[in-house]
């Protein structure tokens, strides 16, 4: 047992030894075990050996970088204590210096920090002018020199002064002057052109019958969209077209803000159109209205120079209402006294209505004008009231639109209705001035009859 046991020991201790070998060898015998475990025991020995001479000579190596590691960080700390101390004298030394500069610049120091201030609000000036159209490079030269005198300590030189004043003394100059040039225009289309262009001082620039737009941020010119209405664009044609001689030409000091407020400021075809339906009905009526006034005041005028003629002449005449009423009378002169009253009152009456014919129809439309503009002032309130249901009150142009038809239509009735009103007056009073002819000499007839016959009753008594 002791035996097998220790056989089975020997197989256990080989299968260690051997266990990296890529092809152990089998013991066949004790003996063969035995110088087995002898050969492993001392390959173990071996290897042990050699491993503790590799670790000796690494502890040996990390030792010598630890020493080498040490002494470089000593010399870093030399040199950082070598480093602090310059930092230091330099630090001091700066100070002294920035000192004895306040010093010796004095009033200086104030001087181009004024300077700096200038060529910002110069650079800021000359960039939105139209001048620099004509004169594109001087706002690289302010911004460069309000920058660099603002960012760093270096002072301006002579030559910076100088032109800097230049700069600003010609902005003054040209904003003098009227002056044609060729530049490129960009077309309501797109489409760069080179023309010939008229700047106006430092307001306007202009080219042939149209104004034209500058704008700072990209340097271009650029035709409006839209030009003003009316005697605007009459004189930017005389300024361009005039060479020289004093022209009439409205100038915007504003740089451009009044003429966006007329060029945004809608026609009158546009704010017709702005009343919608009920805006070209009331138009529609004031038309016809003042159609109907001509109509009468041309007829009245003329029926009025008849009659003016019929109480000059003897003869009745069939050409005037005057004169009707004046064959009625003769047709019944031999008549009673009643029945000639009765007979001329009805020649007059017959006569009324050709006399004012139409007049009613311009009180109607007089009164009816302004309501139809209060129907359209509901209807765009409405409209208003609508948009804002939807949208909220944050952006008020949502609200423009009803609002100007509310106030268009409003104004479109009261148009109609004040002219139409005169008008009425005018042909209502043409129409009872010869009403009243006939009345009063229908009237003077009738007396004239009247005594006759009682001069025939007393003389036959």
């Amino acid at each position: 047992m002791i035996r097998q046991a220790f056989a089975g020991l020997m197989v256990l201790v080989s299968a260690s030894a051997f266990a990296q070998s890529e092809t152990p060898e089998k013991a066949k015998t004790l003996d063969e075990l035995l110088r087995m475990v002898q050969q492993g025991r001392a390959q173990e020995s071996r290897e042990h050996r050699e491993r503790e001479q590799r670790f000796a000579e690494a502890k040996t190596q990390q030792q010598r970088l630890l020493r080498e590691a040490r002494q470089q960080k000593q010399q870093l700390e030399r040199r950082s204590d070598q480093l602090e101390g310059v930092f230091d004298r330099n630090e001091i030394r700066t100070s002294d210096m920035t000192e004895t500069l306040d010093t010796r610049l004095g009033s200086f120091k104030e001087l181009f920090g004024v300077l700096q201030q200038v060529a910002g609000d110069a650079r800021g000036q000359l960039e939105n002018s139209v001048t620099s159209v004509q004169f594109p490079d001087r706002g690289e030269f302010l911004t460069e020199l309000a920058v660099t005198l603002g960012s760093t300590s270096r002072l301006a030189s002579m030559e910076e002064i100088e032109r800097l004043w230049f700069e600003m003394q010609r902005e003054m100059t040209e904003s003098g002057k009227v002056v044609r040039f060729p530049t490129t225009v960009i077309t309501a289309d797109g489409e760069k052109l080179e023309q010939e262009v008229v700047r106006v001082g430092s307001f306007n620039i202009i080219s042939d019958g149209k104004y034209l737009q500058f704008v700072p941020e990209t340097g271009n010119v650029l035709e409006l969209p839209r030009q003003p209405q009316g005697r605007f664009v009459k004189t930017t044609k005389n300024v361009f077209n005039q060479q020289t001689g004093p022209i009439a030409f409205g100038i915007d000091p504003s740089r451009g803000s009044i003429l966006g407020l007329l060029v945004q400021a809608p026609s009158l075809r546009e704010r017709i159109a702005q009343g919608g339906l009920i805006g070209y009905l009331i138009i529609a009526l004031g038309a016809l209205a003042l159609l109907i006034a001509l109509e009468r005041i041309t007829v009245l005028g003329i029926e009025g120079r008849k009659v003016s003629s019929q109480l000059k002449s003897d003869k009745a005449g069939d050409n005037n209402s005057l004169g009707r009423v004046l064959r009625a009378a003769e047709a019944h002169q031999n008549a009673d006294l009643e029945t000639l009253e009765l007979k001329m009152g009805e020649a007059i009456i017959k006569e009324a209505p050709k006399l004012s014919r139409g007049l009613l129809f311009l009180k109607i439309i007089a009164v009816v004008a302004p309501l139809m503009g209060l129907l359209g002032t509901v209807t765009g309130m409405i409209n208003t009231f609508q948009a804002i249901t939807l949208f909220g009150t944050g952006d008020p142009k949502l609200m423009a639109g009803g609002i100007s038809q509310a106030l268009v239509t409003t104004v479109l009735g009261l148009s109609v209705a004040i002219p139409t009103v005169l008008l009425h007056t005018v042909v209502t009073g043409r129409s009872r001035r010869i009403i009243h002819v006939l009345e009063e000499q229908g009237a003077g007839i009738v007396a004239e009859h009247s005594e006759k016959t009682a001069d025939a009753q007393t003389v036959a008594s």
